[in-house]
């Protein structure tokens, strides 16, 4: 049966850039949640300090729970080959950070969709450098998780394996025990494209899954596609709301996981309102999730 994470994604500002929030601060909040683990993020503040990291791996499981997943932004289709293999470095940095909070999975992404990067050259560039890494993952226990991502807070161009097709032919290209998909059902609507077409497509691949919920504050999709190309920071239009609520059809996600076998990690990206909000979340996937494994 899968089992529930939780990603603070309301306090990333308080956590990452003014640390006005401290991690254990967040990991008292999270030890209230019906979660078994946290969810980790490789630019949390304080995890600047390696001496700190058993300590918070400590402080987690204290709390009855397990860090399994990191998330991290590798940016693997520079045209330079010294940035990649500082990437590919940054890389095996967070796998070691990983492996020393007790996780499982940690991720990789394809890298930004420059416009001079032809598909087939980005491709290769992503591939080569992920599995550059997938050795030194190996050696730890890791396995390395990649993500239908639509762009990380401080790129420039949106994720160059956005789109699903893609996405497929990246997925395609990397066969290993130590690789597979962490699924965002969410990050396919900010393609405008169908998150169940390219579940049915990748579902055989999936180890991980991030569950959300998103809804347009305005506009339509094709507005936030028009904008947002080549701008730094996250969609505007787009916002994180509670599960069960937004655009996702979690009946037909967890029908297709469950018919594949799937009994991994769902990490809840949510609570941008609140821990109340989060509370409702869970138990909103907690009775999806009996009711497709539960039998």
């Amino acid at each position: 049966m899968p089992k529930l994470a939780a990603f603070p994604k309301a306090y990333m500002q308080a956590l990452c850039k003014d640390g006005t929030m401290k991690l254990e601060e967040w990991i008292n909040l999270a030890s209230k949640l019906d979660v078994m683990g946290l969810e980790w993020y490789a630019g949390f503040l304080e995890m600047e300090d390696k001496s700190m990291w058993p300590e918070f791996r400590k402080m987690v499981e204290d709390n009855g729970k397990s860090i399994p997943m990191m998330c991290c932004s590798p940016d693997f289709t520079h045209p330079d080959a010294s940035f990649r293999e500082k990437e590919i470095k940054k890389q095996k940095y967070w796998i070691d950070m990983t492996h020393a909070l007790g996780g499982q999975y940690c991720r990789v992404l394809s890298g930004q969709r420059r416009p001079e990067l032809t598909l087939d050259e980005g491709v290769k560039l992503a591939a080569d450098a992920i599995m550059a890494c997938i050795p030194y993952a190996k050696e730890r226990g890791i396995t390395l998780i990649i993500e239908n991502h639509y762009k990380d807070d401080f790129w420039e161009y949106p994720e160059f394996a956005q789109k699903m097709d893609v996405f497929c032919q990246l997925v395609d290209q990397i066969h290993h025990p130590n690789f597979g998909v962490n699924y965002d059902p969410s990050n396919t609507f900010l393609a405008g494209e169908d998150p169940l077409e390219l579940l049915g497509r990748i579902s055989h691949r999936v180890v991980t899954m991030h569950a959300s919920d998103r809804y347009l504050k305005s506009g339509t999709i094709e507005d936030l596609k028009k904008e947002e190309d080549g701008a730094v920071g996250y969609a505007k239009r787009l916002s994180h709301g509670e599960i069960g609520k937004g655009l996702n059809d979690y009946d037909a996600i967890f029908s297709e996981l469950k018919s594949k076998g799937f009994d991994g990690w769902i990490s809840i990206e949510d609570g941008v309102d609140g821990m109340d909000q989060l509370e409702r979340s869970v138990s909103f996937l907690k009775q999806k999730i009996r009711k497709y494994w539960d039998k």
